[in-house]
């Protein structure tokens, strides 16, 4: 079976790595150079930030991240020699008023990433001793980690450009998709270049909407712009993830703290601008006040693809027999994108689907008004 993807980012990536490692022949193309947009920018966090705010569909995929991770980490590390640095660190929120509802969240779902204890102070500074004095109490997850995001896109990339199965072509949009008879039976480049293949795959996130006119149905996926920094302090030196009012750190290995993160909908504006810098800079030194002694040694944005409660399309499009989508994650694709990337094979091959497939089905999109002709 040979199958086309249509963006590489984590999603496509992810994809590609599922179905090729199933026997199918893959062609991943991307506008740029692979692993270089959202995917890259973002925290890495292997869960949701405050799971009790998202719908069920939402935690019900990203619950597996950290185990599919883990798992092909070992399988990749020994031959691309990158480690995607799972780093199992914890994480305390501040929010009080999650307090609550986060212990009972764990206490009604029994996740083992979302088990939490509620912590005073002094247990508070033997976990994490940097924390503000301003802050009492927090809960604490001790089974959250995140990933570093760039070392797993590049590791991904690596793997998957020596593999027997697969073909890059970076730098090549697509902009046309064939279709005759309810049938993707091209997909064309700007300069009149056309791939054929059994299947086409679309994982385009922030940039979905643009397959609207051809599969003539709204796609209701947006960029929404998240801004970061990354301060350099010693190895280890914060020991947790922290989190209060959406804003967060997340440490390294090698002592980078990545801090974030803002919303704002400016189209594909990837441009930071001081004003947000400095809300995130404020509300990461009221979580820990030490850190303004070290440099920043870093500031970028990236647009993730907004969609209705952040609930990915993952399926086979409405109408159009061999055309499947995978986007759509919003803030969740990194902790989501592998179990995503699994449910999309298990389909496209007609396999046991690890989850319920049906609320994440493109046909969602008949709901959407026609696009005008």
């Amino acid at each position: 079976m040979h199958i086309a993807i249509i963006g590489a980012g984590i999603s496509g990536l992810m994809s590609a790595l599922e179905l090729a490692e199933q026997g199918c022949s893959v062609d991943i193309f991307d506008q740029q150079q692979a692993g270089q947009a959202a995917s890259w920018a973002g925290g890495g966090i292997l869960s949701p930030m405050y799971p009790w705010r998202y719908a069920p569909e939402v935690n019900q995929l990203a619950q597996y991240g950290k185990s599919l991770y883990q798992m092909w980490n070992e399988k990749l590390l020994p031959i691309t020699g990158i480690d995607f640095q799972i780093h199992n660190t914890g994480m305390l929120i501040f929010d009080q008023e999650d307090f609550d509802v986060g212990l009972n969240y764990a206490n009604q779902y029994q996740e083992a990433m979302q088990q939490c204890d509620l912590l005073d102070r002094k247990q508070l500074e033997q976990i994490n001793p940097h924390i503000s004095e301003k802050f009492q109490q927090a809960i604490h997850f001790p089974q959250l980690s995140n990933v570093r995001n760039p070392r797993l896109l590049q590791s991904l990339i690596s793997y998957l450009k020596q593999h027997p199965f697969v073909r890059f072509f970076e730098h090549c949009p697509i902009d046309q998709l064939i279709v005759k008879n309810k049938m993707v039976h091209g997909i064309q480049t700007p300069n009149g270049q056309v791939f054929h293949a059994d299947h086409v795959v679309l994982t385009s996130g922030a940039w979905s909407q643009y397959w609207e006119e051809h599969i003539h149905r709204k796609i209701p996926v947006h960029p929404i712009q998240g801004q970061m920094l990354l301060f350099k302090t010693p190895e280890n030196w914060l020991p947790t993830m922290c989190m209060n009012r959406v804003m967060y750190l997340i440490p390294r290995q090698d002592g980078h703290i990545v801090c974030g993160s803002s919303m704002a909908d400016c189209g594909f504006s990837t441009a930071v601008d001081e004003q947000t810098q400095q809300n995130i800079l404020s509300a990461c030194l009221d979580m820990v006040p030490e850190l303004k002694q070290f440099p920043i040694v870093s500031r970028w944005a990236g647009l993730r693809p907004s969609s209705p409660q952040g609930i990915p399309y993952i399926g086979e499009m409405p109408d159009i027999a061999n055309l499947w989508a995978n986007f759509g994650h919003f803030r969740n694709g990194l902790c989501m994108g592998a179990s995503s990337a699994q449910l999309l094979r298990q389909l496209i091959l007609k396999q046991a689907p690890i989850v319920d497939p049906s609320a994440y089905s493109p046909s969602r999109l008949k709901k959407q008004n026609l696009v005008t002709q």
